[in-house]
């Protein structure tokens, strides 16, 4: 589709400004904080869950570590709540903004597990977003449920280029797709969803095909990288929601190409021709999905325990 020079602009400014899952204040040092480089894990299973975790709270500590003898004490300081027992990892890489995967309720016995996928700007050091998202699901799921909050990739800036294409959520995709697959083999019995936030929405939509998931669920989602739920080519159901307060409504659905990438993040998932199945988000702004109280949680955390239908 061909655009005006001006109309390109408009696109690509509202695009750039869309898709933040949390503050990016801080984000753009947050790679430059010097981490080890991670060990080997043992594989997932759920006789393997203890050896799992304590490997992963290792690493925390080695990072924290790190951070605090070059000075980032902020980093530091974070690692060390990150490394508090009680809190359970998967995994764990300090580098380049951080990937983890924490884990909220008791994943052995869990029978509906969620993996909550966020969106641009969320790192180490803007990880309270994140943290308390996905401590609301569990909650909302109560002690038969589990969640795991995955920042398996390098998200974003909400203010860079990256923002606006589906470059950063291709690269994430076979990570997000190995890990759903392994955590399907150490859980077969239980009921697998992915909880899609934001640039996350991208993400789970270039990972989409072929998952072993029952639900995918795109919420304050800028677009999903394609023109259709049947586009994902997935046997999950695809649901979207979107709050009447959040702002992403206002985000051009269109594609241009710039000569080395094609701006645009696919079209609308809420919107009739997407196809998806549409839950009620109330009035929750691009925040405020996974907020205790809020509608929207309420309807996410029906259908990842199947009580939707």
């Amino acid at each position: 589709m061909r655009f005006s020079t001006r109309l390109r602009r408009r696109l690509l400014t509202a695009l750039v400004a869309a898709s933040v899952a949390a503050p990016v204040s801080g984000a753009a040092g947050s790679s430059a904080v010097p981490a080890p480089v991670p060990g080997a894990l043992p594989y997932l299973s759920v006789t393997t869950l203890d050896a799992r975790y304590a490997a992963a709270r290792a690493e925390i500590r080695g990072a924290e570590r790190a951070a605090a003898a070059a000075g980032h004490g902020g980093r530091a300081a974070a690692l060390r709540a990150m490394a508090a027992p009680g809190r359970r990892f998967l995994s764990f890489d300090g580098r380049d903004g951080g990937r983890s995967a924490e884990v909220f309720g008791d994943l052995a016995r869990a029978d509906r597990i969620a993996v909550l996928v966020p969106g641009s700007g969320t790192t180490l050091d803007t990880y309270g977003r994140l943290y308390g998202g996905a401590a609301g699901l569990a909650a909302a799921l109560g002690e038969r449920g589990a969640v795991i909050a995955w920042l398996g990739y390098a998200t974003p800036s909400g203010t860079s280029l990256a923002v606006a294409t589906t470059m950063r959520a291709e690269e994430a995709a076979p990570g997000l797709r190995a890990f759903t697959r392994a955590l399907a083999a150490a859980r077969p019995d239980a009921r697998l969803s992915l909880a899609c936030h934001s640039y996350g929405a991208v993400v789970c939509g270039s990972a989409a095909p072929g998952l072993p998931v029952h639900d995918i669920v795109l919420f304050g989602s800028p677009g999903a990288g394609a023109a259709t739920a049947a586009g994902l080519r997935t046997t999950a159901t695809v649901w979207a929601g979107r709050g009447s307060r959040d702002w992403i409504a206002g985000v051009p659905h269109a594609s241009f190409a710039l000569g080395f990438a094609t701006v645009g993040l696919g079209a609308d998932p809420v919107s009739p021709a997407f196809g998806a199945r549409i839950f009620p988000a109330g009035t929750a702004t691009h925040n405020d999905y996974l907020t205790p109280g809020f509608p929207s949680l309420r309807a996410i955390a029906q259908i990842v325990t199947g009580h939707d239908r």
